[in-house]
């Protein structure tokens, strides 16, 4: 009898070892797959109920097409309020087909949770710092990227109907999925006079032709038919409005910038989370997850905003150079200066009205998708070639992206043509590289991409102010008067008020009390030399002091209190914790 019940306990330990199917949702999650927004809701109420007492979910508003913007706050009452601690706040999928920021934003909530009380490092930071997370920014947008045909690229943009092609009629001209196959590729049709030829290194790609040289195919475009019958195809689609161009800071008309919308914040999702974020000033740091590019961008969006003041520019830099670190092969780069001009975008929003720091991501790297041995590799420091597009693929050609496709995807990645009798073009040809390639990373590949791109967000969260409020001395001066010295130091990268904000007089600096129940403050000030009693008095109501506490750095006051007994002193911050000291007038 032992046999059978050993086998029966072998059974039962190989199966509760095996990996929980992919349709249910479970926590810890699992990132060997794209999750569809249905998933990712179910993610969140499955975190949710595993972690009740660390996190709040929420909806913020609902898109075009009614579904709920979800956000999930992580934070431990028994250590304060969420905004009395500073906060990180994150977002994904801003663009319909960029999702791989709803991965990670997936995978950094896991984490956290998962972690704490585990980990002492995430027990800390849980503790002490509140997360506000978005994953997934335009619902519509994942959700049709999901359930539609469409391309690596389609699929971008809000759903607010809109007469692309000015025919009086609105999105009745989507690409079509022809051949049922759920993606929408490209159409070719024979042509002796056309652009391109077979790629004589491998039949399922075209090259350009060369002057002189015999044509074999002209490219049609995406897949569709001319659905409303005014000799176009696929010419209006969802109308264009673009979430990242949508903000209600330095926006500007179509005219200028592309997909802008008829006015700032025309997108509902957006101006609801706007909204949300307004009610949340302890945010001090952002992040805004896209994709393609490999690149952590800071501000300026455009050249003629200025570059932010240096202080800002040293914070952004030590936080974007260690990302590169975390994330090798990524660039911490500058918008505007190096790829290009946007105006109306969700950063440059969150620094110029709330002050916060900000990047946004673009977490796919084309390198990724290389196929070469070591010898074939570019030697470091060789250039794969000029311009944004040339930095953006890393010198990866179609005939490498191929070969990945054919020996790490086992060829899932590329349709190969097949001809098909389309009603306006006759005999044609539809294939080429389907929806979840290109711009997304093969699914082996997501969990190193999610986990790095989480942990620059905690190396961020780790250097948000955290205050240290000290009295470093109370002396008797003479005639019922005591001098009170106080320090606020700060040892992490992000100051208490950023410099944008100071400029800008966004919100008021943090504040400096000395106040007791037999003491008056006569005078006091900010103390610039302790060695020979330097002080700048303040004239009018010296026992309120305005401070910003600088990153890596410390302040001091000097106060001379008249009276008895104890002073408390104390310290409000929109960014770091409250702090008070109380001490005796001896």
């Amino acid at each position: 009898m032992k046999k059978p019940a050993a086998l029966i306990l072998s059974i039962l330990f190989i199966v509760a070892a095996l990996p929980a199917q992919k349709a249910g949702i479970s926590v810890p999650l699992r990132f060997d797959h794209y999750y569809s927004l249905e998933q990712v809701y179910e993610a969140l109420q499955a975190l949710q109920k595993a972690y009740p007492a660390l996190t709040t979910l929420e909806i913020v508003g609902k898109s075009e097409e009614g579904r709920p913007l979800y956000a999930m706050t992580v934070n431990n009452p028994k250590t304060g309020p969420a905004l009395s601690k500073p906060a990180v706040y994150v977002d994904g999928n801003m663009h319909g087909n960029e999702i791989q920021g709803g991965e990670i934003s997936l995978y950094l909530l896991d984490y956290l949770l998962g972690s704490y009380g585990r980990n002492e490092e995430i027990t800390k930071l849980v503790d002490a710092t509140c997360f506000y997370v978005v994953p997934v920014v335009n619902v519509d947008g994942r959700h049709h990227f999901f359930a539609d045909a469409n391309t690596s690229s389609s699929n971008r943009g809000l759903r607010i109907p809109t007469d692309d092609d000015h025919d009086g009629l609105v999105d009745e001209d989507f690409p079509d999925d022809l051949d049922g196959d759920g993606n929408i590729c490209m159409m070719r049709v024979r042509d002796p006079f056309g652009a391109y030829k077979t790629d004589p290194e491998d039949a399922r790609l075209m090259v350009l032709v060369k002057p002189g040289e015999k044509g074999e195919w002209t490219l049609l475009g995406e897949e569709g038919l001319d659905n409303d019958g005014d000799g176009r195809v696929n010419e209006d689609a969802e109308g264009y409005v673009d979430p990242n161009r949508n903000w209600g800071f330095d926006w500007a008309p179509p005219y200028v910038q592309s997909g802008s919308g008829e006015y700032p914040f025309s997108g509902t999702g957006t101006k609801a989370l706007a909204a949300w974020i307004m009610a949340r000033p302890n945010i001090c740091i952002g992040w805004s997850f896209h994709n393609f590019g490999g690149m952590y961008l800071r501000g300026p969006s455009r050249k003629g905003l200025g570059e932010y003041p240096a202080q800002d520019v040293a914070v952004l830099d030590y936080i974007g150079k260690q990302a590169e670190r975390i994330m090798p092969g990524y660039r911490y780069l500058v918008s505007w200066k190096d790829l290009y001009t946007t105006y109306g975008d969700s950063i440059e929003w969150l620094t110029h009205t709330t002050g916060a720091y900000a990047y946004v991501p673009e977490v796919f790297q084309a390198v990724s998708e290389s196929f070469r041995g070591a010898s074939e590799r570019p030697e470091s420091g060789e250039a794969a070639g000029e311009g944004m597009m040339a930095m953006l693929s890393s010198g990866i050609s179609e005939r490498e992206r191929l070969k990945f496709s054919d020996n790490l995807a086992q060829g899932e990645l590329f349709k190969p043509w097949k001809a098909f009798e389309h009603p306006t073009y006759g005999a044609i040809e539809i294939g080429g590289w389907v929806k979840m390639s290109s711009r997304l990373g093969a699914p082996f590949t997501i969990k190193d991409l999610v986990h790095r791109n989480a942990m620059t967000v905690i190396f961020s969260a780790k250097h948000v102010p955290d205050v240290t409020l000290e009295v470093i001395g109370v002396k008797a001066v003479g005639r019922n008067l005591f001098r009170v010295r106080t320090r606020l130091s700060n040892d992490r990268a992000i100051p208490t008020v950023s410099a944008v904000a100071q400029k800008l007089d966004i919100h008021p600096e943090d504040m400096l009390k000395v106040s007791g129940p037999g003491a008056k403050v006569v005078a006091g000030g900010l103390l610039t030399d302790p060695y020979r009693d330097q002080v700048v008095l303040k004239k009018h109501r010296p026992e309120l002091q305005f401070v910003v506490v600088p990153g890596f750095g410390k302040v001091e006051h000097e106060f001379l209190v008249e009276g008895k007994g104890t002073v408390t002193v104390r310290y409000e911050s929109r960014w770091a914790a409250d702090a008070s000291k109380t001490v005796e007038l001896k």
